[in-house]
């Protein structure tokens, strides 16, 4: 089942954010390659596809896991968790209707 991974980030994280980006893509890519990753990416702190100093209000992430549990354990070990960049965190199972 698809689950939604949603971070918020922290005020101020976006030189946490920046430097720990390598391995947080690192384990997207792995999603993306097992054929899991439906989508993700940044939430601009400003409607700006570029925002600059402004930062990133936080991620969004759908991809596919076997469980809650599972989607939950592997956003917990995510980069931007285990750094501090995520405030907050929710997982959300998610279902696919369009396209």
């Amino acid at each position: 089942m698809f689950y939604a991974l949603i971070g918020e980030d922290a005020p101020g994280a976006l030189e946490t954010r920046m430097a720990v980006r390598p391995q947080h893509v690192a384990r997207l890519e792995v999603l993306r390659d097992e054929g899991r990753l439906l989508l993700a990416g940044p939430m601009p702190a400003i409607d700006s596809p570029d925002p600059g100093p402004a930062g990133f209000a936080g991620s969004l992430i759908v991809a596919e896991f076997d469980s809650l549990e599972g989607a939950e354990a592997w956003l917990r070990d995510d980069p931007y968790v285990r750094q501090g960049v995520f405030v907050r965190t929710t997982v959300r199972p998610f279902r696919k209707t369009l396209p």
